[in-house]
């Protein structure tokens, strides 16, 4: 149990949770965190995201200033710091941490696993963990000679991003010279600089999400999915993988997890290649593509990563037989937005529909997600779809 009891909300004796990141993820931890009485503070840097929605207070800052983040923390005084988006000024998490805040899972974790530098390091040469070959890059003439030597295809991502942003294929030597500026284009905060990793012919890729709690570590599932263009749009679980490949991609999870340290839920990314597991990246929070925990699992990854950070017990996790999830995205430009088709959308038996609320659309961006459970995993992919595709959204 948390070493504070948890008060009523409101009081002088309440349980502050500041949420650093109100997305839809940070929508779900607020909501499981409610449920034992926390008093929630969701932050982001525009107003209306989907946690604010459900906090009991919202606040709108720069999260990479860090006298701003410093000032808020001060005045809120929580008892627990959630870090759930990159954009965050980490070396501030850090000087927070060292004068008694307490950030989740650490501040050294979230300031490595925020920046792919540092993580691959950690991983690769620290922790030999097997991992596809890399190579960083800080300027364009470096990366140009990062392609040549990991050779094409390959891959060119912003140390510092999410969701696939700033994610480059380069294909061929003539696509090495603007891979540079359509990375770093796409990267979040002041960081500098490219990884190119080289390609690997994995046979699939999965997710792990990984329990760190009072009693030890729990995994759920395996979870695979479906990335276009970096950035999730289907997610399954169980995805079925041998029983060598499982042991394999539970001990990089542990090794990795252990090394960060703290406690609540990761999002372990890893390629399998038959019985060979390669770790990709971790994330220290909740992970989109374990949205489908929503309706796979009896407690879904935001209600296990509550439980873990408030020091609660984290049982047998039930799982259903099949499960799947579908990201609904809006394309467009507009704040007024909205939603028409749930009725048919919902008809089928076992099947959910989240809309996340988010209060403006410029291109491209997740809205919402479907979700299903069937016999098999390829009817509760069919079945997601079928949902989603019922779902019109009109953007004004």
């Amino acid at each position: 149990m948390t070493t504070k009891p948890i008060g009523t909300p409101g009081t002088a004796g309440a349980f502050r949770l500041m949420l650093l990141g109100s997305g839809e993820l940070g929508k779900e931890v607020a909501i499981e965190a409610l449920r034992y009485g926390i008093e929630v503070f969701a932050v982001d840097r525009y107003e209306n995201a989907p946690a604010m929605q459900v906090a009991q207070h919202r606040f709108v800052i720069d999260m990479l200033d860090g006298d701003c983040l410093e000032d808020l923390v001060e005045r809120v005084q929580p008892d627990l710091i959630v870090p759930e988006v990159e954009a965050i000024n980490t070396l501030k998490l850090i000087e927070l941490e060292e004068r008694g805040h307490q950030v989740i899972p650490t501040a050294r974790a979230t300031r490595l696993t925020m920046d792919r530098e540092g993580i691959r390091r950690l991983a690769a040469e620290e922790l030999q963990l097997p991992t596809t070959p890399f190579r960083f890059a800080s300027t364009e003439n470096e990366c140009v000679e990062a392609i040549q030597v990991i050779g094409t295809p390959c891959v060119v991502k912003p140390v510092m991003s999410s969701s696939g942003k700033g994610q480059v294929i380069v294909k061929n030597a003539t696509d090495a010279k603007d891979a540079w500026e359509r990375s770093i284009a796409g990267g979040r905060g002041s960081t500098q600089g490219v990884i190119v990793e080289g390609f690997i012919e994995f046979d699939y890729e999965i997710t792990l999400l990984t329990v760190r709690h009072a009693s030890g570590t729990t995994f759920c599932p395996p979870i695979g999915h479906l990335q276009v263009d970096g950035d999730y749009r289907e997610s399954w679980q169980p995805q079925p993988m041998s029983s060598g490949a499982l042991v394999s991609a539970q001990q990089i999870a542990t090794t990795i997890t252990s090394a960060l340290g703290g406690t609540g839920i990761f999002g372990v990314e890893l390629f399998v290649q038959g019985d060979k597991v390669y770790f990709n990246e971790v994330s220290p929070r909740p992970h989109d593509t374990g949205m489908v925990t929503l309706i796979s699992q009896d407690l879904s990854e935001f209600a296990l990563h509550v439980r873990a950070i408030l020091g609660l017990p984290i049982p047998a996790i039930e799982v259903a037989t099949a499960s799947a999830s579908v990201a609904l995205i809006g394309t467009g430009s507009g704040r007024q937005i909205s939603y028409h088709g749930l009725d048919k959308a919902l008809l089928a038996p076992e099947t959910e529909i989240r809309l996340f609320g988010k209060p403006e659309v410029n291109g491209k961006r997740r809205l919402g997600v479907a979700l299903a459970r069937a016999d098999t995993i390829g009817q509760a992919r069919q079945k997601a779809r079928d949902a989603a595709a019922e779902i019109t959204v009109e953007i004004s």
